[in-house]
Parts: C-alpha cells; sequence; structure tokens
C-alpha cells in the first residue's frame, strides 16, 4: 500500500518530533522567556511511537527522521531509536541535533545504522552562536560536529538565514564544503518563533542568498536534485561538500513533498504551515484499531492542500502561525 494525497504526491517520509524540550533557546525558534514545556504524560510514549511508525511504513513511509526539540534532551532515546531501527519496512532512518549532547551517542547511533545527521548551526562566531541561541554551547557544538566527521558521518549544516544576524557569515559557513565533506543548507527564516509577531516577507529569501553565495563563489552552479528535495543544490570548484538552499518560507518545493509530521504530543500535519488535522495521542488512548487508524490518516492525507499558502489560508483565523518550531518538530 501507497499512501497518496489528492495531487498523486506518495507519502514517504516521516518527520517525528520526540520531544518539545530544547537545551537551547533560539530567538527564531522560541521568544525571550521560552515556551511552556509539557509534562511528559502529554507527551506520546515511545510504544505510541513505535506503534505509528509501524502503521505508516505499512503504508509506504520508508524514511524516518527523529526531530524535537532537541531529541537526547530526551531519556532513553537510544533504546528507542535501536527499536525503531528494526523496522523491515524502513530504508532510511536519520536524526537532527543541535549537537550539544550528541557526542557520546555517536558509536550508538553508528551501530544502529544511522550514519546521517543534521546538525543545527547558524553562526561560525561563537560570540554570535551565543546571541543567537542565549546559551554559551558553540565549542560544544563544533567539538560533536569534527566527531562526527571522524567517525564518518554524512554531515548536513542546517544554517537559518536572519537579516542582520548571520547574513554576514553566509561566505564562511560555505567555507564549510571546502573545508570538509559536508552539505551547508542555508534556510529562509520561517515565523514559527513562539510569537505572535510574525514576519511576512523576508528579506533573505533563497533568491537573495544565491546572489550572496555568487560573489564569493563566481562558479557556483546546480547539480541534480531529487524530485522530493526540499534543497536547491549547487557546487563551485574546490568544494569537496556542497550547498543546498531551502525556500522554506518560499515554499517552491511544495508540489513535491512527500512528508507528513508527528508532534511530539500526537499531533499530525500534513503540511508545514497548515494545522493539526489528526490527534494521534487521543485516538491510540481511546483504544482505536489499526484499521481504524490507517482510515484516518488516509482521509487526513486526501484532505491535504495543494501548498503552503494554500494551508496557511486554511487555518483557524483564531489559530494564526506563531507556533515555536519546537512544538511542532523541527
Amino acid at each position: 500500500m501507497q499512501l497518496q494525497d489528492k495531487f498523486q504526491r506518495s507519502i514517504k517520509y516521516l518527520r517525528l518530533s520526540v520531544t518539545d524540550r530544547c537545551n537551547l533557546r533560539c530567538f527564531y525558534c522560541m521568544p525571550d522567556k521560552g515556551i511552556r514545556f509539557l509534562p511528559k504524560e502529554q507527551l506520546l510514549s515511545y510504544e505510541e511511537m513505535l506503534r505509528l511508525s509501524d502503521l505508516l511504513t505499512s503504508m509506504g513511509v520508508d524514511k524516518i527522521r527523529i526531530t524535537g526539540g532537541e531529541p537526547f534532551v530526551r531519556k532513553d532515546l537510544i533504546d528507542f531509536l535501536e527499536k525503531l531501527s528494526l523496522n523491515s519496512q524502513l530504508n532510511k532512518l536519520s536524526i537532527t541535533t543541535n549537537g550539544i549532547l550528541t557526542k557520546p551517542f555517536l558509536p550508538h547511533l553508528k551501530a544502529l545504522g544511522i550514519n546521517q545527521i543534521n546538525l543545527s548551526l547558524d553562526s561560525l562566531n561563537e560570540a554570535n552562536f551565543n546571541k543567537i541561541s542565549r546559551r554559551e554551547e558553540f565549542s560544544n557544538v563544533m567539538n560533536t560536529f569534527h566527531q562526527m566527521l571522524a567517525d564518518g558521518f554524512r554531515v548536513k549544516i542546517n544554517a537559518v538565514i536572519m537579516e542582520g544576524i548571520n547574513d554576514h557569515e553566509i561566505g564562511d559557513l560555505a567555507e564549510l564544503a571546502v573545508k570538509y565533506p559536508v552539505s551547508v543548507r542555508f534556510i529562509e527564516e520561517m515565523p514559527f518563533n513562539g510569537s505572535t509577531n510574525n514576519h511576512t516577507t523576508i528579506k533573505w529569501d533563497h533568491l537573495k542568498i544565491l546572489k550572496e553565495l555568487k560573489i564569493k563563489y563566481p562558479d557556483i552552479h546546480k547539480t541534480p536534485t531529487p524530485g522530493n528535495s526540499t534543497s536547491e543544490n549547487f557546487t563551485f570548484q574546490g568544494a569537496i561538500g556542497d550547498i543546498g538552499i531551502i525556500a522554506a518560507f518560499s515554499r517552491t518545493f511544495c508540489g513535491s513533498c512527500d512528508r507528513i509530521r508527528i508532534t511530539s504530543t500526537g499531533e499530525m500535519r500534513t503540511c508545514l504551515y497548515g494545522h493539526n488535522v489528526l490527534n494521534f495521542k487521543q485516538l491510540l488512548r481511546e483504544g482505536h484499531s489499526d484499521a481504524s487508524i490507517i482510515s484516518k490518516i488516509i482521509d487526513a492525507v486526501q484532505k491535504r492542500s495543494k501548498d503552503g499558502f494554500e494551508a496557511e489560508k486554511l487555518r483557524d483565523k483564531t489559530n494564526p502561525i506563531g507556533e515555536s518550531m519546537s512544538l511542532i518538530g523541527g
């Protein structure tokens, strides 16, 4: 069985958030005072996540990315990953992390066949990193980065580009692809910052980011990109890694989107910019059968919006965009 929406887009990729908690307080994700983290009983249990993963992989999902918050903040994550990795219908299991707690677990991840890690890193300047994250963890994150490379992980760097904050570091971040075999992905800033004070336009869209890269690397050019990729990929002379630009605010990739999200509280989203469409926690705890849950998943996916702009328009006016990405799942 292959799960599809009404636009014949196959759903093959699940972003599964295991926690809303994070040990950073990045201002593009949270307001100054942070957010109110939820008690454990309001989150999906690992057993519930495993059951949902089994159901979705039986419907054609073959890639799962573990997100948060910061995944390694949640206790016993490795035990959960070990059980999840046993799913024979899963072709790829990966994880996004800020790297603060990750280093001791790298051998465990490697043993489980998790060989690709996305590392959030918005600045290569320690003072600026501390300003963005409101924490002093730069050396810890960089130590984890170098250990990932030494251990042979495929590393993708995620950098959100913000006007007047780290836009002057675009060239420096791109230089990582010269020094190391990494993919540096520049991400448009999105309005999921836990605040009602959200932008409706951005200066640093994907076009401007590319224009800035061309100043330092005039020969930068596109490389073949998988049809369901969220990024446009590039390379340039001297690069041993590559560059990706993700038009997360401009939403240029919606036509080939193959992903859904499950938040740490069990809410399903068929679009990041849309509203929650299913409450898995309620369904599971009310005792719904697998067949019942599968039927509800099919129905929700069939109602999926054409793109992020349509999904945003369909949101309840009393629930405008403004949640923290930590709550949604990064």
